[in-house]
């Protein structure tokens, strides 16, 4: 079912379950929130892409204002519930300064494959150590969704998009998998690039071969 939502694209994708904190300083912006706050509304964000507001967004749930600024801006804490699709996008919303747009939900399915979860769980781990992430390894919880790791494995912005824009968590398994297997082994191949420079001009203790 169609319904209004408040708008504020960015140039950036929120995943549902994501925590998002944001400084607020225009004055639609600022509007938007007040209302929010006092209507207990939620609001969206439409990934502004190639220079225009893309049909897909995350509905954002405001947790709390955490500081208004002497100025009017706001620091703000925020939480990503679930993804729309925009089928009617307006400049402004009636009598508003922010933009809006007549969306519907777009409804998940959470399955996951158990054993290729396990798969990314190991592709995720070489990753981290790879590059001196292993506190982010601390993070990842044995029955972690895609969303939960999506912003930490060198995808684009278009990339994320693409995996917003995805309905299946299999599906976006699948996609993560594929980027995995193909960003590894060039990180791989560069950590040892740089430990062959880093033992260059050391003394090397080496066995001859025997011949």
């Amino acid at each position: 079912m169609m319904r209004l939502l408040p708008l504020f694209p960015l140039n950036l994708v929120a995943f549902p379950g994501e925590k998002l904190n944001l400084h607020i300083f225009e004055p639609r912006y600022r509007e938007l929130v007040r209302d929010c706050f006092t209507e207990g509304l939620t609001f969206g964000i439409p990934p502004y892409l190639d220079n225009a507001v893309q049909e897909l967004g995350t509905e954002m749930r405001l947790l709390s204002i955490e500081k208004t600024h002497t100025g009017g801006e706001m620091d703000i804490k925020t939480e990503a519930i679930g993804v729309f699709r925009v089928r009617q996008f307006y400049r402004q919303a009636p009598g508003k300064l922010y933009a809006a747009g007549q969306v519907d939900a777009i409804v998940q399915d959470e399955v996951a494959d158990p054993a290729l979860r396990r798969l990314i769980a190991e592709q995720v781990r070489q990753l981290y150590e790879a590059l001196g992430l292993r506190k982010l390894l601390l993070q990842l919880e044995p029955d972690f969704k895609i969303f939960d790791v999506a912003h930490h494995i060198g995808l684009s912005t278009e990339q994320e998009y693409q995996l917003l824009s995805t309905t299946a968590e299999q599906e976006r398994q699948d996609m993560v998998h594929e980027h995995l297997a193909r960003l590894l082994p060039a990180v791989l191949e560069a950590e040892r690039l740089k430990e062959r420079v880093r033992l260059n001009g050391h003394f090397k203790n080496l066995q001859p071969p025997t011949f």
